[in-house]
């Protein structure tokens, strides 16, 4: 069975154990200590929100990967307001700014959880085997451990087929770097995927999952690899007619290869944002 080397800095524990299941490094034990004040700064908030929201970290500090000064501080939240997270995101990133890249705060739902369909299915084992839990109601800690496979692939990034029609109509609108750094890294997700499914393993790293794929798709090479680059925060902003390029030679391709190796999430009912 090939075997996926994570890259360094992506989490050396992610994959599967001897029964199939997923394993990842994410553990409290594991968050390193010079994030604290970060993590408690935010409990502290959320004791006094209304109702009881529940906080997890994810992520480098959640693995124990994180650097101070160059990583992210990655959270999630289930039951606080969207515009009280973007507020606090905002706020502790400038307070914190020494510590880390940035705080970034995202709101979810129990509903998100909840329910048969794709997406809930990819939010529980994010929740499982990729969240530390740190205050309130522990949701994540009553789900069961998920296997490798079709139903975890298509949970994370079944959506790369409704992304990718929402990219051929922002080319023409958004600014093109940021667009293209999405572009890059959920097409990459996307891949890893694809990799986890014909490997017979699990990985959500994008840039050791482009080299394999390269080696199964070898006429995608070269964009696999443009792709790489765009997902560096600091590549220069290609032009649209590259990002057209793009969207038809590589992520038209792995969307048709989702399809048909995974599955991709059924559009949204008319009427249902």
């Amino acid at each position: 069975m090939p075997h996926v080397e994570p890259r360094a800095g992506h989490d050396p524990l992610e994959g599967i154990d001897a029964t199939g299941m997923i394993t990842t490094g994410a553990h409290r034990s594991r968050i390193p200590e010079a994030f604290g004040p970060v993590l408690e700064a935010v409990v502290q908030r959320l004791a006094q929100a209304p109702g009881t929201p529940s906080l997890y970290v994810y992520g480098s500090v959640a693995t124990g990967m994180a650097r101070v000064g160059r990583s992210d501080v990655d959270l999630v939240t289930i039951g606080l307001d969207a515009v009280i997270a973007r507020s606090w995101s905002q706020e502790l990133s400038v307070r914190f700014s020494r510590l880390c890249r940035g705080v970034e705060i995202g709101p979810a739902e129990a509903s998100d959880y909840q329910g048969p369909g794709d997406e809930a299915h990819g939010n529980r084992v994010f929740l499982r085997h990729y969240c530390v839990h740190l205050s309130g109601p522990d949701i994540g800690g009553t789900l069961p451990d998920f296997a490798t496979g079709r139903d975890a692939a298509r949970g994370f990034n079944g959506d790369i087929g409704l992304r990718a029609t929402q990219w051929r109509q922002q080319r023409l609108t958004d600014d093109p770097a940021p667009l293209a750094r999405r572009i890059a890294r959920k097409t990459l997700f996307a891949v890893a995927g694809l990799v986890s499914v014909h490997d017979m393993v699990w990985t959500t790293d994008r840039i050791a999952a482009a080299r394999r794929w390269c080696a199964v798709r070898p006429e995608l090479a070269a964009a696999l690899d443009m792709l790489v680059a765009w997902g560096d925060a600091g590549s220069a902003a290609p032009s649209a007619q590259a990002i057209q390029q793009v969207l038809d030679d590589v992520v038209a391709p792995v969307v048709a290869d989702f399809q048909d190796r995974i599955g991709l999430w059924a559009p949204a009912p008319s009427g249902v944002a």
